[in-house]
């Protein structure tokens, strides 16, 4: 075939890259050392390789919040509950506290052996933001603990997602300022984990169950530069209380979230009014919300004084757990109503929403970010280093290294990648097949006019 010939064929078969909004977002392959695969995020759904994921879990603290004790870093108190776990039939735990400075390798092994994944809250309530006072607290102490938390779990394949913030935000008018901060928060670690050439590891918030400022706070984790949005939004919800879809205005939510441009779940719910028979299950795997909604998790597993848990754990270290009501009543629900097959009718398509105006719930006035820290921009190169764990000083009152201004929108963006520890975790970090076909076609135009000049 003649060069210039062979050109015109490669021309008609080749379609040039155009920008185009909103842009359809492709799965990652998952992990080849993987003993599960990883879980990606594409459209406004979770993957599991080419098979949608949704969220059938539950929220897993023993000992609550004030216990200060991360369930994952001892094998004794996490073997006796994947047990649990096992028997009740789900595929996702959240856990809010966890030690940065402590190994995980067991419990998270042993998680993925059962076909469990694990979302991760970034902060404890030593490292986190101060919802009043949000800009002290918005530090590169902060942030190297929230690094580390990263550091520590993005290696294992079964870590599906991070929260950058829980509750932050919540009744309370003036915590609504605290938004830009963990907006930022979120953007800092989707960077770091871009920078460090890590797997894309989904990054979002878990809003607090306030009904005045709900679809603000999610607009507002949604808009803005692709840098600043979030990979997701959860949220916590408790209107169903033994109701129905209707009654419990479940049906007017996916209404406001249709064509919100990305994932959502539920990242608690549960109402214990009038008892629990767990029927939120059923309307979660119903072509009602799937087109929305990818699940969500039961609040929760281990009983407090708040009386919501399904398993009585006697002391921290005790070898058997004594079965609540619940928990028969919510495996029964998981069993009765398996994830649904196909995709569930997501959008192939990811897009950003309009920033939310200030008014009297909402007292965010811009849509400027506050610029990370000097010394957290060095982590990203450099990286975070260990963690300080549950024992450290905290963060919120360290008096120094805070943000010194707005940043420019975009500032987020990674163009290029920090020290990839290997191939598979830096899936999704190179260029792409069609960000280097032009360089392709180039070389091929150039190599081959070169032997056609040859042959005259």
């Amino acid at each position: 075939m003649q060069p210039f010939a062979f050109l015109s064929v490669l021309g008609a078969a080749f379609v040039w890259p155009v920008a185009a909004k909103p842009t359809e977002t492709l799965p990652e392959p998952p992990s080849k050392r993987a003993t599960l695969p990883t879980v990606t995020v594409s459209g406004n759904a979770f993957w599991q390789g080419d098979t949608r994921f949704y969220v059938r879990g539950v929220d897993y603290q023993p000992g609550g919040s004030s216990a200060m004790q991360d369930p994952l870093a001892d094998t004794d108190i996490c073997l006796r509950d994947i047990a649990q776990f096992k028997e009740l039939g789900i595929n996702t735990i959240r856990v809010y506290t966890t030690d940065n400075s402590a190994s995980h390798d067991e419990c998270m092994k042993a998680l993925a052996d059962a076909g469990i994944y694990v979302v991760i809250d970034a902060n404890n309530p030593l490292y986190s933001i101060n919802r009043l006072d949000p800009a002290p607290s918005y530090n590169t102490k902060y942030l190297q603990s929230i690094f580390a938390s990263v550091d520590e779990f993005i290696k294992y394949d079964n870590t599906l997602a991070f929260f950058s913030g829980n509750e932050v935000i919540n009744e309370n008018v003036k915590s609504t300022k605290a938004a830009r901060y963990v907006k930022a928060v979120t953007r800092d670690m989707r960077a770091y984990i871009k920078s460090r050439g890590y797997r894309a590891v989904p990054v979002g918030y878990s809003a607090a169950d306030v009904s005045q400022n709900r679809m603000q706070l999610a607009h507002y984790m949604n808009c803005g530069t692709e840098d600043e949005r979030s990979d997701f939004f959860a949220f916590n919800d408790y209107s169903w209380c033994n109701t129905n879809f209707e009654q419990s205005g479940w049906d007017q939510k996916v209404k406001n979230f249709t064509d919100y441009g990305i994932a959502i779940f539920l990242s608690e719910y549960g109402c214990t009014t009038n008892g629990r028979d767990f029927g939120e299950m059923a309307a979660l795997m119903s072509d009602k919300m799937t087109h929305v909604y990818s699940g969500g998790l039961m609040y929760e597993y281990a009983l407090e004084a708040n009386g919501f848990g399904i398993a009585k754990i006697p002391s921290p270290k005790a070898k058997q757990i004594e079965k609540k009501e619940g928990f028969d009543k919510f495996a029964k629900a998981l069993k009765q109503n398996p994830a649904p097959k196909g995709d569930g009718g997501f959008t192939s398509t990811t897009r950003a929403v309009a920033c939310p105006t200030k008014d009297a719930n909402w007292l965010v006035d811009s849509t400027l970010l506050p610029a990370i820290p000097a010394g957290a921009k060095k982590l990203m190169s450099d990286g975070a280093g260990a963690g300080p764990g549950l024992k450290g000083d905290g963060s919120q009152n360290a008096g120094e290294g805070t943000s010194t201004g707005d940043a420019t929108p975009g500032s987020g963006t990674v163009t290029a990648t920090g020290r990839p520890n290997n191939s598979d975790n830096a899936a999704g970090m190179n260029a792409t097949p069609l960000e280097k076909a032009p360089f392709v076609i180039a070389g091929l135009v150039m190599a081959l006019s070169l032997g056609g000049t040859l042959l005259l």
